[in-house]
């Protein structure tokens, strides 16, 4: 196939249609009617010689053909966009820029005061406009309408960008009149009654089973190879209401390290070593390619990364 032959406004088309998986939606985000994107997908279809999106009872399904197109025109785009987005500068004593972050609340608490002191500092007319996992999905990161999303993720687009920003291993937290410190082992452990915090991901949350081992996390998942479960009396979804809770004399909160240290000098409570073996987490920043060479991310992802390695 001749390539200077074919309309390359079809692989805007396609890309547009492939993340909305809807004509109408699709035509709406790239500013022309529907009329003109159904035939922009009639033309697709014979280009591709594939359907490229069938009806379904679940709406427009892609096919296994549009679905290995997918990254490729997504790079592609992005590569061109890239090329034509004009050149800026960015200075960061100057900038008045806003950037939305979707943070959990593990990272709000631990990484988000390091950056915000050092911005202070280097950036002081910078925003900072922090939004919860439930407010966003990975769709809105990969449109560039949140900069980045610092959290701990199971899976991710392939086409997003990564990094980690460190690694946290986990401490249990509890009162000091909480008898249970004297003879902190593994079976005392199993006997107490625990906080669970939740591992957050994307998208709206919804209700835990203590039942499903599976859902519960890195704590559970560990205490669960070794054949063993814990009593979970409160699940919440905040660690500093878990660090709160934990000032009770009968509750211990096993919680990564960095956020039991935010109480290390409270005189109520004590941190110790969790008596198994949890492995460590990774926290981690993700954003879209579209945003890979601005000069302002570039600026902020060296910052995060900086901050982190001077804390870990």
């Amino acid at each position: 196939m001749n390539v200077s032959r074919v309309d390359l406004n079809l692989l805007v088309y396609l890309d547009a249609l492939l993340r909305e998986r809807n004509v109408t939606r699709a035509a709406d985000q790239l500013g022309i009617t529907q009329p003109a994107m159904s035939n922009g997908l009639r033309r697709l279809r014979n280009l591709f010689d594939d359907p490229l999106l069938v009806r379904t009872s679940d709406g427009m399904t892609p096919t296994a053909r549009a679905l290995e197109l997918q990254p490729l025109i997504r790079h592609v785009l992005t590569d061109v966009e890239q090329a034509i987005r004009p050149q800026t500068s960015f200075v960061p004593l100057s900038s008045k820029r806003v950037f939305r972050i979707m943070v959990s609340d593990y990272a709000e608490s631990t990484l988000i005061p390091l950056l915000l002191r050092q911005l202070r500092k280097d950036a002081p007319n910078i925003t900072l406009d922090m939004l919860t996992p439930s407010d966003v999905d990975f769709h809105d990161v990969e449109q560039g309408r949140v900069d980045m999303a610092i959290n701990r993720f199971d899976d991710m687009p392939q086409s997003f960008h990564q990094s980690t920003v460190w690694e946290d291993g986990f401490s249990c937290l509890m009162s000091k009149k909480n008898l249970i410190r004297r003879k902190f082992t593994l079976e005392n452990y199993l006997q107490a009654r625990h906080i669970w915090v939740s591992k957050t991901g994307m998208g709206v949350g919804v209700g835990v089973n203590p039942e499903d081992v599976q859902r519960l996390g890195w704590v559970d998942d560990a205490l669960n190879r070794l054949g063993k479960k814990r009593q979970i009396a409160i699940f919440t979804r905040h660690y500093h209401v878990a660090m709160q809770l934990s000032r009770q004399n009968d509750l211990i909160a096993t919680l990564p390290t960095r956020a039991a240290k935010l109480m290390a000098d409270d005189p109520e409570l004590v941190i110790l070593p969790p008596p198994f073996l949890i492995p460590s987490i990774e926290l981690k920043m993700a954003w879209s390619p579209l945003l890979q060479q601005d000069a302002g991310h570039r600026w902020l992802r060296r910052l995060i990364v900086e901050l982190a390695s001077i804390q870990s």
